[in-house]
């Protein structure tokens, strides 16, 4: 070869060289391009199909042992469609609501609001957070139970009038309409193809993705978690607590003092009874919590509701309460909370108070102290962590 084919050989390579590189730090994947444009241009590098997040490799603390995802494990892939199917707002009819409107990463996926505004009106519950979904032994969903399943849940919003308007009754599209306007998606296309293997879009095949990602959705870093991992035992006091937080602990899991014993201290509250530690989900038989009202309408009764979301991330890493409590959202600090359950008088309209609640007919009566009262206060604050205000992997992959 001659020298100046030499040297035309070496400009040529050292040129395709540089434009490698530099679409390397632009953070171009040219497979990304090539096999998934309709992604890389809805998403750019919020979605990387060649590197997914993690969502299955997450730390789970070994004294963590409820799971209700054993029917739809989490994967990375699925996660990752599931993301983006939580996010879009083209599952409504209005293209203007998507399931985070209503779960905001900034709550710990709650809502601020008494009723969340959906496509066509109010959510009819205040919209629970979803936080540590996973974690519980109870697999049914919602306030009340209606869902079978987490699985069965992802889609009643969407197939819901007032949420997102896809119901198929008085005059709303049915689901299957949206089933074929996101087919004609093309990111969907690439998507479900990457998921499923091709690019058919069920409701089956959206349930399981959604799913995956909500379960995705854990809190593991709280002032809790790292006095559990050095303790590793519930009722022994935790060094990295104050003596208000031990306290405070204790009363949470001790049982409270039979009602009318006289002279009796007070020693529990009666909390784990219902809601349990270390996850801190709700017990499966619990029943009404002696909240009855329906949200927005003080005047209605629904005795229905005994299903809440678990006690992780109740505050923010402000200490500032994650939108309002209970399903009809009327109570909105922690203090009103403890309040509620302090005295929970006898209402003969509620025929489903938990019997926990209920003492033989006789209401519950815990006779807490101020003191013990702010100290339950200051242990539920340290249910909260961090990381799931602000991590990527659970915020909008969207662009624009």
């Amino acid at each position: 070869m001659r020298p100046n084919k030499l040297f035309v050989f070496a400009v040529l390579a050292a040129f395709v060289l540089f434009t490698f590189f530099q679409a390397c730090k632009k953070g171009t994947d040219t497979t990304l391009i090539n096999t998934y444009p309709a992604v890389l241009a809805a998403f750019g590098s919020n979605i990387d199909l060649n590197n997914l997040s993690n969502y299955t490799g997450q730390t789970i603390p070994a004294y963590i042992t409820k799971d209700n995802s054993a029917a739809d494990p989490v994967t990375n892939a699925g996660a990752t469609l599931g993301r983006v199917l939580f996010y879009d707002k083209n599952l409504s009819v209005t293209n203007t609501i998507a399931c985070a409107s209503c779960h905001k990463q900034s709550m710990a996926f709650g809502d601020s609001v008494i009723q969340s505004l959906g496509a066509n009106g109010l959510t009819a519950r205040h919209s629970m957070r979803l936080v540590n979904a996973r974690f519980a032994q109870e697999v049914r969903f919602f306030w009340d139970k209606r869902a079978a399943s987490l699985e069965d849940q992802t889609t009643q919003p969407i197939q819901n009038h007032n949420e997102m308007g896809y119901s198929g009754a008085n005059g709303d599209p049915g689901i299957g309409v949206l089933i074929a306007k996101l087919q004609a998606i093309p990111y969907y296309n690439e998507l479900f193809k990457f998921v499923y293997g091709d690019s058919v879009i069920t409701q089956t095949r959206m349930q399981n993705a959604m799913s995956q990602f909500v379960r995705s959705i854990q809190s593991f870093d709280s002032k809790f978690d790292a006095g559990m991992a050095v303790a590793n035992n519930l009722n022994q006091d935790f060094s990295n607590y104050t003596a208000q937080e031990n306290l405070g602990k204790q009363l949470f899991l001790a049982p409270p003092a039979l009602p009318g014993a006289p002279g009796v201290p007070i020693l529990g509250a009666g909390c784990q009874g219902c809601h349990r530690a270390p996850e801190f989900d709700i017990d499966p038989n619990a029943a009404n919590n002696g909240i009855i009202s329906v949200a927005g309408n003080p005047l209605l009764t629904d005795i229905t509701n005994t299903n809440p979301p678990s006690l992780r991330n109740l505050l923010n890493p402000a200490g500032k309460p994650n939108g309002l409590f209970m399903h009809d959202g009327s109570i909105n600090s922690l203090a009103g909370v403890i309040n509620h359950y302090n005295l929970i008088a006898i209402n003969p309209i509620n025929t489903n108070l938990d019997p926990r609640l209920a003492n033989g007919g006789k209401g519950q009566s815990l006779n807490l102290s101020q003191p013990q009262k702010d100290a339950i206060a200051a242990f539920l604050a340290t249910l909260s962590g961090n990381d799931v205000y602000t991590n990527k992997k659970w915020a909008s992959p969207f662009l624009k």
